[in-house]
């Protein structure tokens, strides 16, 4: 393995395995994602595993497009398309075992260059896991403030740091509430939790969810920065333009159907916790008939989903009929 050598600590460089899911259909993307990573000032050995998840536009294609001398601690692996979750499995799979710790990073995302040496510093402080504010898809404005989740002033600092935190709330609370930890920002301690992996059956939808849930039921040491570390880029974009109505919409509501009924299977929740999920899911219920009635009416097929999510939710489909019939009842008395 071919790493890029950012320098040793202490006498012992640590190893950075960085994971990229890898499907765009435009080029160019991926190299801008690559060079995010080269350009990072941490001082670690960065081992970079692009899971090529049968792209369009082959991964292999964008690291030649990179200096020679750069492209040597980047590998590409190749598969059948699969999804996100799988990709990332496959890189976990194949992550070296000297490898201290894991960096995700999603192929049309850039990383600020002191987005590493930020991280590394506080899980040198003995932190597992940690996440960073960031800039969502064309937004001036950080994901923390948009969301009003997470409010840095109530997280200690860690000593001698201006923007890195511990954190000190509760992380399934803040996950289910309204989740705010941006898979591109999240950097982990891979050797005492190698065993973690992403569930592949949410193909489209919760995976990075239950990862952050499982990870933080693995372990509560979780630090954070208020720095914007991360830019989202425009790439392909599984839901993009999945609005109601829309080809994927209705695949969507399916997925996030299927998360939700796994969080109530997989994890203790507080009474508070089961009465929003069942919320969600009743109204995630009346949305995919919505979503039904409104192909039925305009000759759209849903047949094969229909299957799918009787395995998922059998109310979504047994009790199809009511449901549209009061959905048609309420729009009349609308209208």
């Amino acid at each position: 393995m071919q790493t890029i050598d950012r320098s040793a600590r202490g006498g012992e460089t640590v190893t950075v395995a960085v994971v990229i899911p890898y499907f765009q259909r435009r080029p160019g993307i991926l190299a801008r994602a690559l060079r995010s990573v080269i350009a990072q000032t941490a001082h670690a050995r960065l081992d970079v595993i692009v899971v090529d998840d049968g792209s369009p536009v082959p991964a292999a294609d964008e690291v030649a497009q990179l200096p020679e001398a750069q492209r040597g601690a980047i590998r590409v692996i190749r598969q059948r398309n699969a999804g996100p979750a799988a990709a990332r499995n496959n890189a976990l799979d194949h992550v070296t075992p000297d490898t201290e710790f894991v960096a995700f990073l999603d192929s049309d995302d850039m990383w600020e260059p002191e987005h590493l040496a930020n991280a590394l510093r506080a899980l040198d402080a003995g932190y597992d896991f940690y996440f960073a504010d960031f800039y969502q898809l064309n937004q001036t404005v950080g994901a923390f403030e948009r969301a009003g989740r997470i409010e840095p002033a109530r997280h200690a600092l860690l000593p001698g740091e201006r923007h890195l935190h511990v954190y000190q709330a509760d992380m399934q609370a803040q996950i289910l509430g309204g989740n705010v930890i941006g898979t591109p920002t999240v950097v982990y301690r891979f050797r005492s939790l190698r065993t973690l992996r992403f569930r592949e059956e949410f193909v489209y939808a919760g995976e990075d969810y239950l990862f952050w849930l499982d990870l933080s039921r693995m372990t509560d040491r979780i630090a954070f920065s208020s720095a914007r570390e991360v830019v989202c880029g425009d790439g392909v974009n599984v839901f993009s333009g999945s609005g109601w109505g829309t080809e994927k919409s209705l695949i969507r509501l399916h997925y996030e159907m299927k998360y939700k009924k796994a969080i109530a299977r997989l994890y203790p929740l507080t009474e508070r916790q089961v009465k929003e999920n069942r919320a969600a899911v009743l109204a995630l219920r009346r949305s995919f008939v919505a979503d039904v009635v409104h192909r039925v009416a305009h000759r759209k097929p849903f047949a094969g989903v229909m299957w799918k999510q009787l395995k998922v939710d059998a109310p979504s489909v047994l009790c199809f009929v009511p449901l549209a019939i009061g959905l048609v009842l309420r729009r009349g008395r609308a209208a």
